[in-house]
């Protein structure tokens, strides 16, 4: 993404926060940005694909920082699983995402909310596999109610709290309050056996839903493509992540543990720069293409 394209972005975030999605026009945009018609529409055929990007982007930072999370740990460890919910409230109010859910659900536009639905499916998915991480392949049948009353939790807390006090709410607190809660919940449904939802009862299946990985091929050509243009103007310790990349990524059975090194280091580099949204949509098509495999991998 070229840094004319995120200014529009931003702007028109900043715009639909403030005067809600439906009363902000395409020439509320352009103005605001200060760019021509055909150049928003280079970018994005409508003001609902823009809108669109804005939350795709959001959705794409907190799976790398959680991802990242992950990174030589324990995928059974509760500390992990709780940073890693806290992520999305993090990212959520980083990009203060939650008028623009507001926004979109009184707007009526069905292709936004089905848009929304399936980032909500992808949550619950998340969810669901990672409590069956935490709490073993014995959660698996159950794992998707309980991501659905952990959602619930959290989320009625935080309006009750919001609700009656003043002060700000301890994300991690309630967190790990939840994660207590699940304890009991999860040993007393396979104690039970009693289930009310399996991933067939949406058409969406987990499958459908996570974003699709990109092949190796294309991989390959994104990392030559960026190495090549920013080659000369590039920290010489960035061009080695990406040649590292690119030499791994060649290898019949590329080694995962190490490419997860260097991805982190690699987009932290750019934070901040005029790179920095190309490098997060690189990463996050990485990560994904890893995950992939680790999937191939467990299936073996």
């Amino acid at each position: 993404m070229n840094d004319r394209k995120r200014h529009v972005l931003l702007t028109a975030k900043q715009l639909f926060v403030k005067k809600g999605y439906s009363a902000t026009s395409i020439q509320d945009i352009l103005e605001e940005s200060e760019i021509s018609k055909g150049t928003f529409y280079n970018y994005f055929s409508s003001k609902s694909e823009c809108i669109m990007a804005i939350l795709q982007e959001a959705h794409d930072d907190a799976s790398i920082r959680r991802r990242e999370l992950l990174i030589g740990k324990d995928i059974s460890d509760k500390k992990v699983f709780a940073e890693q919910i806290s992520v999305r409230m993090q990212v959520n109010r980083e990009h203060k995402l939650l008028p623009l859910f507001e926004t979109i659900f009184h707007s009526g536009d069905h292709d936004l909310r089905a848009f929304v639905k399936k980032h909500h499916l992808a949550e619950l998915f998340w969810l669901s596999n990672r409590l069956v991480d935490v709490y073993g392949d014995e959660v698996a049948p159950y794992s998707l109610d309980c991501a659905v009353m952990t959602v619930g939790i959290l989320q009625q807390m935080l309006h009750v709290c919001a609700a009656s006090s003043k002060e700000e709410i301890d994300i991690p607190k309630l967190i790990h309050f939840t994660i207590r809660r699940l304890d009991a919940i999860v040993l007393s449904m396979i104690n039970t056996k009693d289930m009310m939802l399996d991933k067939y009862t949406f058409s969406d299946t987990p499958d459908n839903v996570q974003s699709q990985a990109q092949t190796k091929q294309q991989l390959l050509e994104m990392l030559a493509d960026f190495y090549k243009r920013i080659e000369n103007e590039a920290h010489p310790r960035d061009i080695q992540y990406l040649q590292f990349l690119i030499d791994e990524l060649q290898e019949e059975q590329p080694k995962l543990f190490l490419i997860e090194t260097i991805i982190r280091p690699l987009r932290e580099d750019f934070s901040r720069t005029a790179h920095e949204s190309e490098a997060r949509e690189l990463t996050s098509k990485l990560w994904n293409y890893v995950n992939l495999l680790e999937k191939q991998e467990g299936k073996k």
